[in-house]
Order: C-alpha cells, then sequence, then structure tokens
C-alpha cells in the first residue's frame, strides 16, 4: 500500500510511532489487541443501535406508527397491537408503551361528548385488575398539534412497585368513529425525577418521544 505523502511538520504518524512496539510484541499480546479491538467495534455499533429511532407501523382498520428510543419490544397483551419497554437490572419493568384496540359503543353526539361517559366504565375495569389502584385524574389531553384524546391517570402496584399509569384514548377524527386506540404508558415512581405524578407520565422522558409523534394512518 503506498503511504499518504505528509508534511514532516505533521509527523510522524501513529502508526509510525507504534510500529516498533508492534514488531516487538508477542504474537500473544498482537492477538489480545485484535480482539479488544473487535469488542470495542461490536460495542460501538450496538451504542449506535441503542441511539438510533426504532419506527413501528400498523396497518389494517385503525393504521397508526410511532417511532421510540431506549425501549425494546416484548409481546402485547392478549387483544392488543404493540408494546416496547425498559426494565431495571432485576427485570422489572422500569418503562412501557403499548398500543391496544379501543372500540367504543354506538353513539350520537360529539365524540369529545361520549367519552367521558364511556371512561366512567373504563375506570371500573382498571380498578378491579390492578392491584392498589389510585386514580389521580381524568380528561381532554392534547398529545400533538393534530391529535386530542381524553386521558385517565393512575397508580398501582407492578411486580412489587409503585407505577405511575396514563392511559390515553385516541381515535381518528371522522363523525361518528368508533374504532381506535388505548396507549398505555407506565413509568416506575422512582425512574425519573421529572415524573411526580401520573399525569406527568409522557410529558417528558423516555416515553415522549413515542407519544407525542403518534400518528394515525
Amino acid at each position: 500500500m503506498v503511504a499518504v505523502p505528509m508534511k514532516p511538520e505533521y509527523g510522524p504518524t501513529l502508526g509510525r510511532l507504534l510500529s516498533p512496539w508492534w514488531r516487538r510484541s508477542s504474537r500473544l499480546l498482537r492477538g489480545g489487541v485484535v480482539a479488544g479491538g473487535a469488542t470495542l467495534l461490536v460495542a460501538l455499533a450496538g451504542l449506535a443501535l441503542t441511539l438510533e429511532n426504532a419506527h413501528y407501523s400498523h396497518g389494517g382498520p385503525v393504521p397508526f406508527s410511532f417511532s421510540y428510543r431506549g425501549l425494546y419490544g416484548v409481546a402485547p397483551d392478549p387483544g392488543g397491537y404493540v408494546k416496547v419497554q425498559a426494565h431495571w437490572p432485576d427485570g422489572s419493568v422500569k418503562y412501557s408503551f403499548a398500543v391496544d384496540r379501543l372500540r367504543l359503543p354506538p353513539y350520537s353526539g360529539p365524540l369529545l361528548g361520549e367519552l367521558p361517559i364511556y371512561v366512567s366504565g373504563y375506570i371500573r375495569a382498571l380498578s378491579r385488575q390492578s392491584r392498589e389502584f389510585e386514580l389521580r385524574g381524568e380528561g381532554k389531553t392534547r398529545i400533538s398539534n393534530t391529535l386530542t384524546g381524553y386521558q385517565v391517570a393512575y397508580s398501582e402496584e407492578l411486580e412489587g412497585r409503585e407505577m405511575y399509569a396514563r392511559n390515553v384514548l385516541l381515535l381518528p377524527e371522522s363523525p361518528g368513529v368508533r374504532e381506535g386506540v388505548v396507549i398505555a404508558m407506565l413509568t416506575s415512581a422512582t425512574a425519573s425525577a421529572q415524573v411526580n405524578s401520573p399525569l406527568e407520565v409522557g410529558e417528558t422522558g423516555i416515553l415522549l418521544r413515542p407519544l407525542k409523534n403518534f400518528a394515525f394512518g
């Protein structure tokens, strides 16, 4: 290989400085250096993949998509579309973002008038399913410039840890629409100093990205 010409004031190169040491080194040491370099490259590649945004897209009658980072796919709950999570070192849930099915009964009038009626029964169902359920708030919420939904914020216990939960019911904006999704988010109560109540889940931190860029279509 022909060396690239270099002005004397910029030399010597790192390769030229290390060349005598490399020639004097044992074969075992050289092999260790090569293996260490390969391990470093693999670690850097893994870090790059972790920092990249992942993207999920769903088709069908209710198409939607979102991107996320620092969360990893797990099996969704029965009947759900998708779930991504991050875990503590002991394997318990630290953050969770799931998109589940939502189907409203037939109704008349505006959607945002129907949702509070539907949610009253939805909250009763949550209280029966979740340990240590405590409702912390409900009401209309805007998650982006184009999407407004209805949220239910509560705390519960999961795997022995207190969790902050915020479920957002979303439907595409069209007259009489009945098919939509529930975005169910969980944050461990000790996961983030910036999240101090269920109402703050998804407003900062790792769950902000998938919630704010969620889109139908």
